[in-house]
């Protein structure tokens, strides 16, 4: 991978970091397990994580402050279209993906661009907000590896799980509703980083198509892994139901029970 001039977190963004935490502390209990592992540190990382819930971008900002990392997030191009909230993705450094249209493939170069610079970049591996009807993580696009193949960054899984408590899948949506319970209650919501980066050595064989799905699962399994001690008594359902997020079979995982 071709360096790149380090790359200086903007004051803007570790404002907003901070108030992330301010922000969460009023909505929820926010429990944080382990960090970025010391071999990473002043390197590229990516970080991978599952999608449960709208609020996920605003409990990953206030852990990876308490963890020390500033990441630089995939975004959808929605997000940068929209006044405001778009200069200010920009202005942060984060990184455009426009979905299903011809300038899609154009988000791995600038993420790999990104990782040169030693930025730490966090993506949604699963695209979207998944659907598992049991909550697990589903299959992920091959983006993430396909972003670890072409720069040589690590893949350190991130968990994280109660999201869904705070802000439902329908979102905006009775918005308000859901905001107000969950300052009254202040619900529990835990963020896990894995120990190691994920083993991606088993997926150097194969074609290159074959390496990239290999490499996928791998990644994926090494989320759903992490993920496990988050949930061990919510393993075959969650306790917290979000009864507006709809069911799709189609990219349920295989997984132990």
């Amino acid at each position: 991978m071709e360096t790149s001039p380090v790359w200086r977190v903007p004051r803007l963004w570790l404002f907003l970091l901070a108030a992330a935490r301010i922000l969460v502390f009023t909505l929820a209990r926010l429990r944080v397990y382990g960090g970025l592992p010391a071999q990473l540190t002043g390197g590229p990382v990516i970080l991978a994580t599952n999608h449960v819930s709208p609020f996920d971008p605003i409990i990953i900002m206030a852990a990876c402050h308490r963890a020390g990392i500033a990441p630089r997030f995939m975004a959808t191009g929605g997000v940068f279209r929209t006044p405001v909230i778009g200069t200010i993705m920009r202005h942060c450094g984060h990184i455009r993906v426009d979905r299903n249209t011809a300038h899609v493939a154009d988000a791995l170069p600038a993420a790999a661009k990104a990782l040169a610079a030693n930025s730490a970049v966090l993506v949604y591996p699963e695209g979207r907000i998944g659907l598992d009807p049991w909550m697990w993580p589903e299959r992920g696009k091959t983006g993430t590896a396909r972003m670890a193949q072409m720069s040589g960054a690590p893949v350190l899984p991130v968990a994280q799980w109660g999201t869904h408590a705070i802000l439902p899948w329908q979102a905006p949506k009775r918005a308000g509703r859901a905001l107000l319970r969950a300052l009254l209650t202040r619900p529990v919501v835990q963020v896990r980083f894995a120990d190691q980066p994920v083993d991606l050595s088993p997926a150097h064989v194969g074609t290159p198509g074959a390496q990239t799905l290999h490499a996928t699962r791998l990644i994926m399994d090494a989320i759903d892994e992490t993920l496990t001690p988050l949930r061990r008594d919510e393993m075959q359902m969650p306790r917290v139901i979000d009864a507006s997020r709809p069911h799709d079979l189609s990219r349920v995982r295989p997984r132990q029970r």
